[in-house]
């Protein structure tokens, strides 16, 4: 009689946690970092739900306000995120700074480094654990069939056409797939990337005037996400 009812509380927890995860599938959170340069926005992965939690909570914490981006390199990214580049001096050495933990690498072949991917800076640790708040926005450049077909030999995984044509067409860092954690695309703002990687930099790629942030979080409707945005989430 236990057994049974057991297995039958059991079921009901499933179908409890199944309705409260499609209740909570009809919202998501749009991530907005603003800037000197403009304003971007961003969707954060699901696939990837140790980083997006984990951006999230630093955001609403406001851990980013005020923050750098401190590294910056044309047709390649721009990067952010090191406590330590708040209020810093012009000829500080920035990118070594952390908040104390690292987060797992969560590797996933549907997300790649296309121009506008948000993903998580890391050291030389062999697992590839990402820092626990600095990340990076992907520039990149546009790859010729030809230049991708050589990248795909020497890389850990192979594209797929897909994502080859959007490197064609829109442009990214293959180089980096599978070496990095990809946790979230951008939806709005694909100018600011141009305008913040061709500042006038430093010998140590560092925006000669400061690029400071302000994150932000909201959770929307993904309807209202779709439809403001153009972003389309899988049925």
């Amino acid at each position: 009689m236990k057994t049974k009812r057991s297995i039958i509380l059991g079921v009901l927890c499933l179908i409890a946690v199944s309705v409260s995860a499609q209740k909570k599938s009809k919202k998501d959170e749009v991530v907005t970092i603003e800037t000197t340069q403009g304003t971007m926005r961003f969707i954060l992965f699901d696939e990837t739900p140790k980083h997006k939690a984990n951006f999230i909570k630093l955001a609403k914490d406001k851990f980013y306000n005020g923050l750098l981006f401190h590294r910056v390199i044309d047709d390649f990214m721009i990067q952010g995120g090191d406590p330590e580049s708040r209020n810093a001096k012009p000829d500080a050495i920035l990118g070594r700074g952390d908040n104390g933990y690292k987060v797992p690498a969560e590797f996933n072949g549907k997300l790649f480094h296309q121009k506008g991917a948000l993903a998580a800076a890391r050291d030389n640790n062999p697992a590839k654990e990402s820092s626990g708040c600095q990340f990076y926005i992907v520039e990149g450049r546009k790859w010729s069939k030809a230049d991708l077909e050589k990248q795909s030999a020497r890389a850990a995984r192979k594209l797929t056409d897909a994502q080859k044509k959007v490197y064609e067409t829109l442009g990214g860092t293959p180089h980096l797939d599978g070496a990095y954690t990809v946790f979230g695309q951008l939806i709005d703002g694909m100018d600011v990337i141009d305008k913040i990687a061709s500042v006038d930099k430093d010998e140590r790629d560092r925006p000669e005037k400061d690029v400071a942030m302000k994150v932000s979080v909201k959770k929307m409707k993904k309807k209202k996400i779709t439809r403001k945005y153009g972003w389309k989430y899988e049925a």
